[in-house]
């Protein structure tokens, strides 16, 4: 792993437990800030806004720049980040997973652990222990790579 994607998912990881406040709101003050990190106020779906979020603060500390694009949405993430850290299969911790559910409709979050069974233990934005795509919390999840369109791998 890079330092950066090292130090990006210490940082997602350091939210777990974050809810929005009120619940189902896509608001509150750590919500907010994620979302204010890509341009946007309150009410927003935030999964990408909480990955850019993660790896703006960890390029910072590191004096750095993110590779991410400054967007909430999660396949134009996908669409328009740099081809060359765009993977579709064997991701590693650290990884970014992207999931399109069509329609314009994705989700997003950070792979911590490649389990034995060859599921994903992930840390997600705006989900929940249900898994849904438009939860109310930062969570741990464990996702099946068959649901994953690809992953993008912060190499700087």
């Amino acid at each position: 792993m890079t330092p950066l994607n090292s130090l990006s998912l210490k940082i997602a990881q350091s939210q777990n437990g974050v809810e929005e406040v009120p619940k189902n709101s896509n608001a509150g003050a750590a919500v907010e800030r994620y979302l204010q990190s890509v341009g946007l106020g309150k009410g927003y779906a935030w999964c990408m806004a909480f990955v850019y979020w993660s790896v703006k603060e960890a390029a910072k500390q590191l004096n750095t720049t993110s590779p991410l694009i400054k967007t909430a949405g999660v396949l134009r993430q996908w669409n328009e980040v740099d081809p060359k850290l765009k993977i579709t299969k064997n991701p590693k911790t650290g990884d970014i997973f992207i999931m399109d559910y069509g329609k314009g409709q994705g989700h997003t979050g950070f792979v911590i652990e490649v389990l034995s069974n060859g599921s994903l233990k992930t840390i997600e934005g705006n989900t929940n222990d249900e898994g849904s795509r438009e939860g109310y919390e930062v969570c741990y999840r464990t996702r099946k790579p068959s649901q994953i369109k690809g992953y993008i791998r912060i190499t700087s």
